[in-house]
């Protein structure tokens, strides 16, 4: 008598192979960390200001909210564009324009002053990184001989 054979399970596919991730250099990855931080203040900051009343009377106090809202949008948006100079550069912008929201608000100045400082070191010190793990990965290229 032969004994009975259990069923064989067909082997499982094997899992597309996943793309290397890109690497990212520090300017942009303390760049995305400040600006997606930032959006959440300056979101909270129209709240405030439409709860404030902070517009002259002749503005609707619903712009508040919807240029916290726009602003923060942007900034996460410009946040994933950062390995371009130019998206750079929307940052700096985006900053200036918080800057100028310190005319209808004072307060705001705090968050020019810590988020914009922020910015600021993420930008430089950052690039100022990238620069120099650029040049240990030549050097240590040239160093092999290849």
């Amino acid at each position: 008598m032969t004994e009975p054979t259990e069923p064989t399970e067909p082997a499982a596919p094997t899992p597309p192979a996943r793309r290397p991730r890109r690497a990212r250099g520090a300017a942009e990855s303390l760049g995305q960390i400040v600006l997606a931080f930032e959006s959440i203040i300056i979101f909270l900051a129209g709240l405030v200001a439409f709860g404030l009343k902070a517009l002259p009377p002749s503005i609707p106090a619903w712009w508040t909210i919807a240029g916290g809202a726009v602003i923060a949008v942007l900034m996460l948006a410009v946040s994933t564009v950062l390995r371009h100079r130019w998206g750079i550069v929307l940052g700096w912008v985006l900053q200036a324009v918080v800057a100028a929201s310190a005319f209808l608000m004072p307060a705001i100045l705090f968050v020019v002053a810590v988020f914009g400082g922020m910015w600021a070191y993420a930008t430089i010190k950052g690039a100022s990184l990238d620069r120099r793990n650029a040049r240990l990965m030549r050097e240590q290229d040239s160093a092999n001989g290849d």
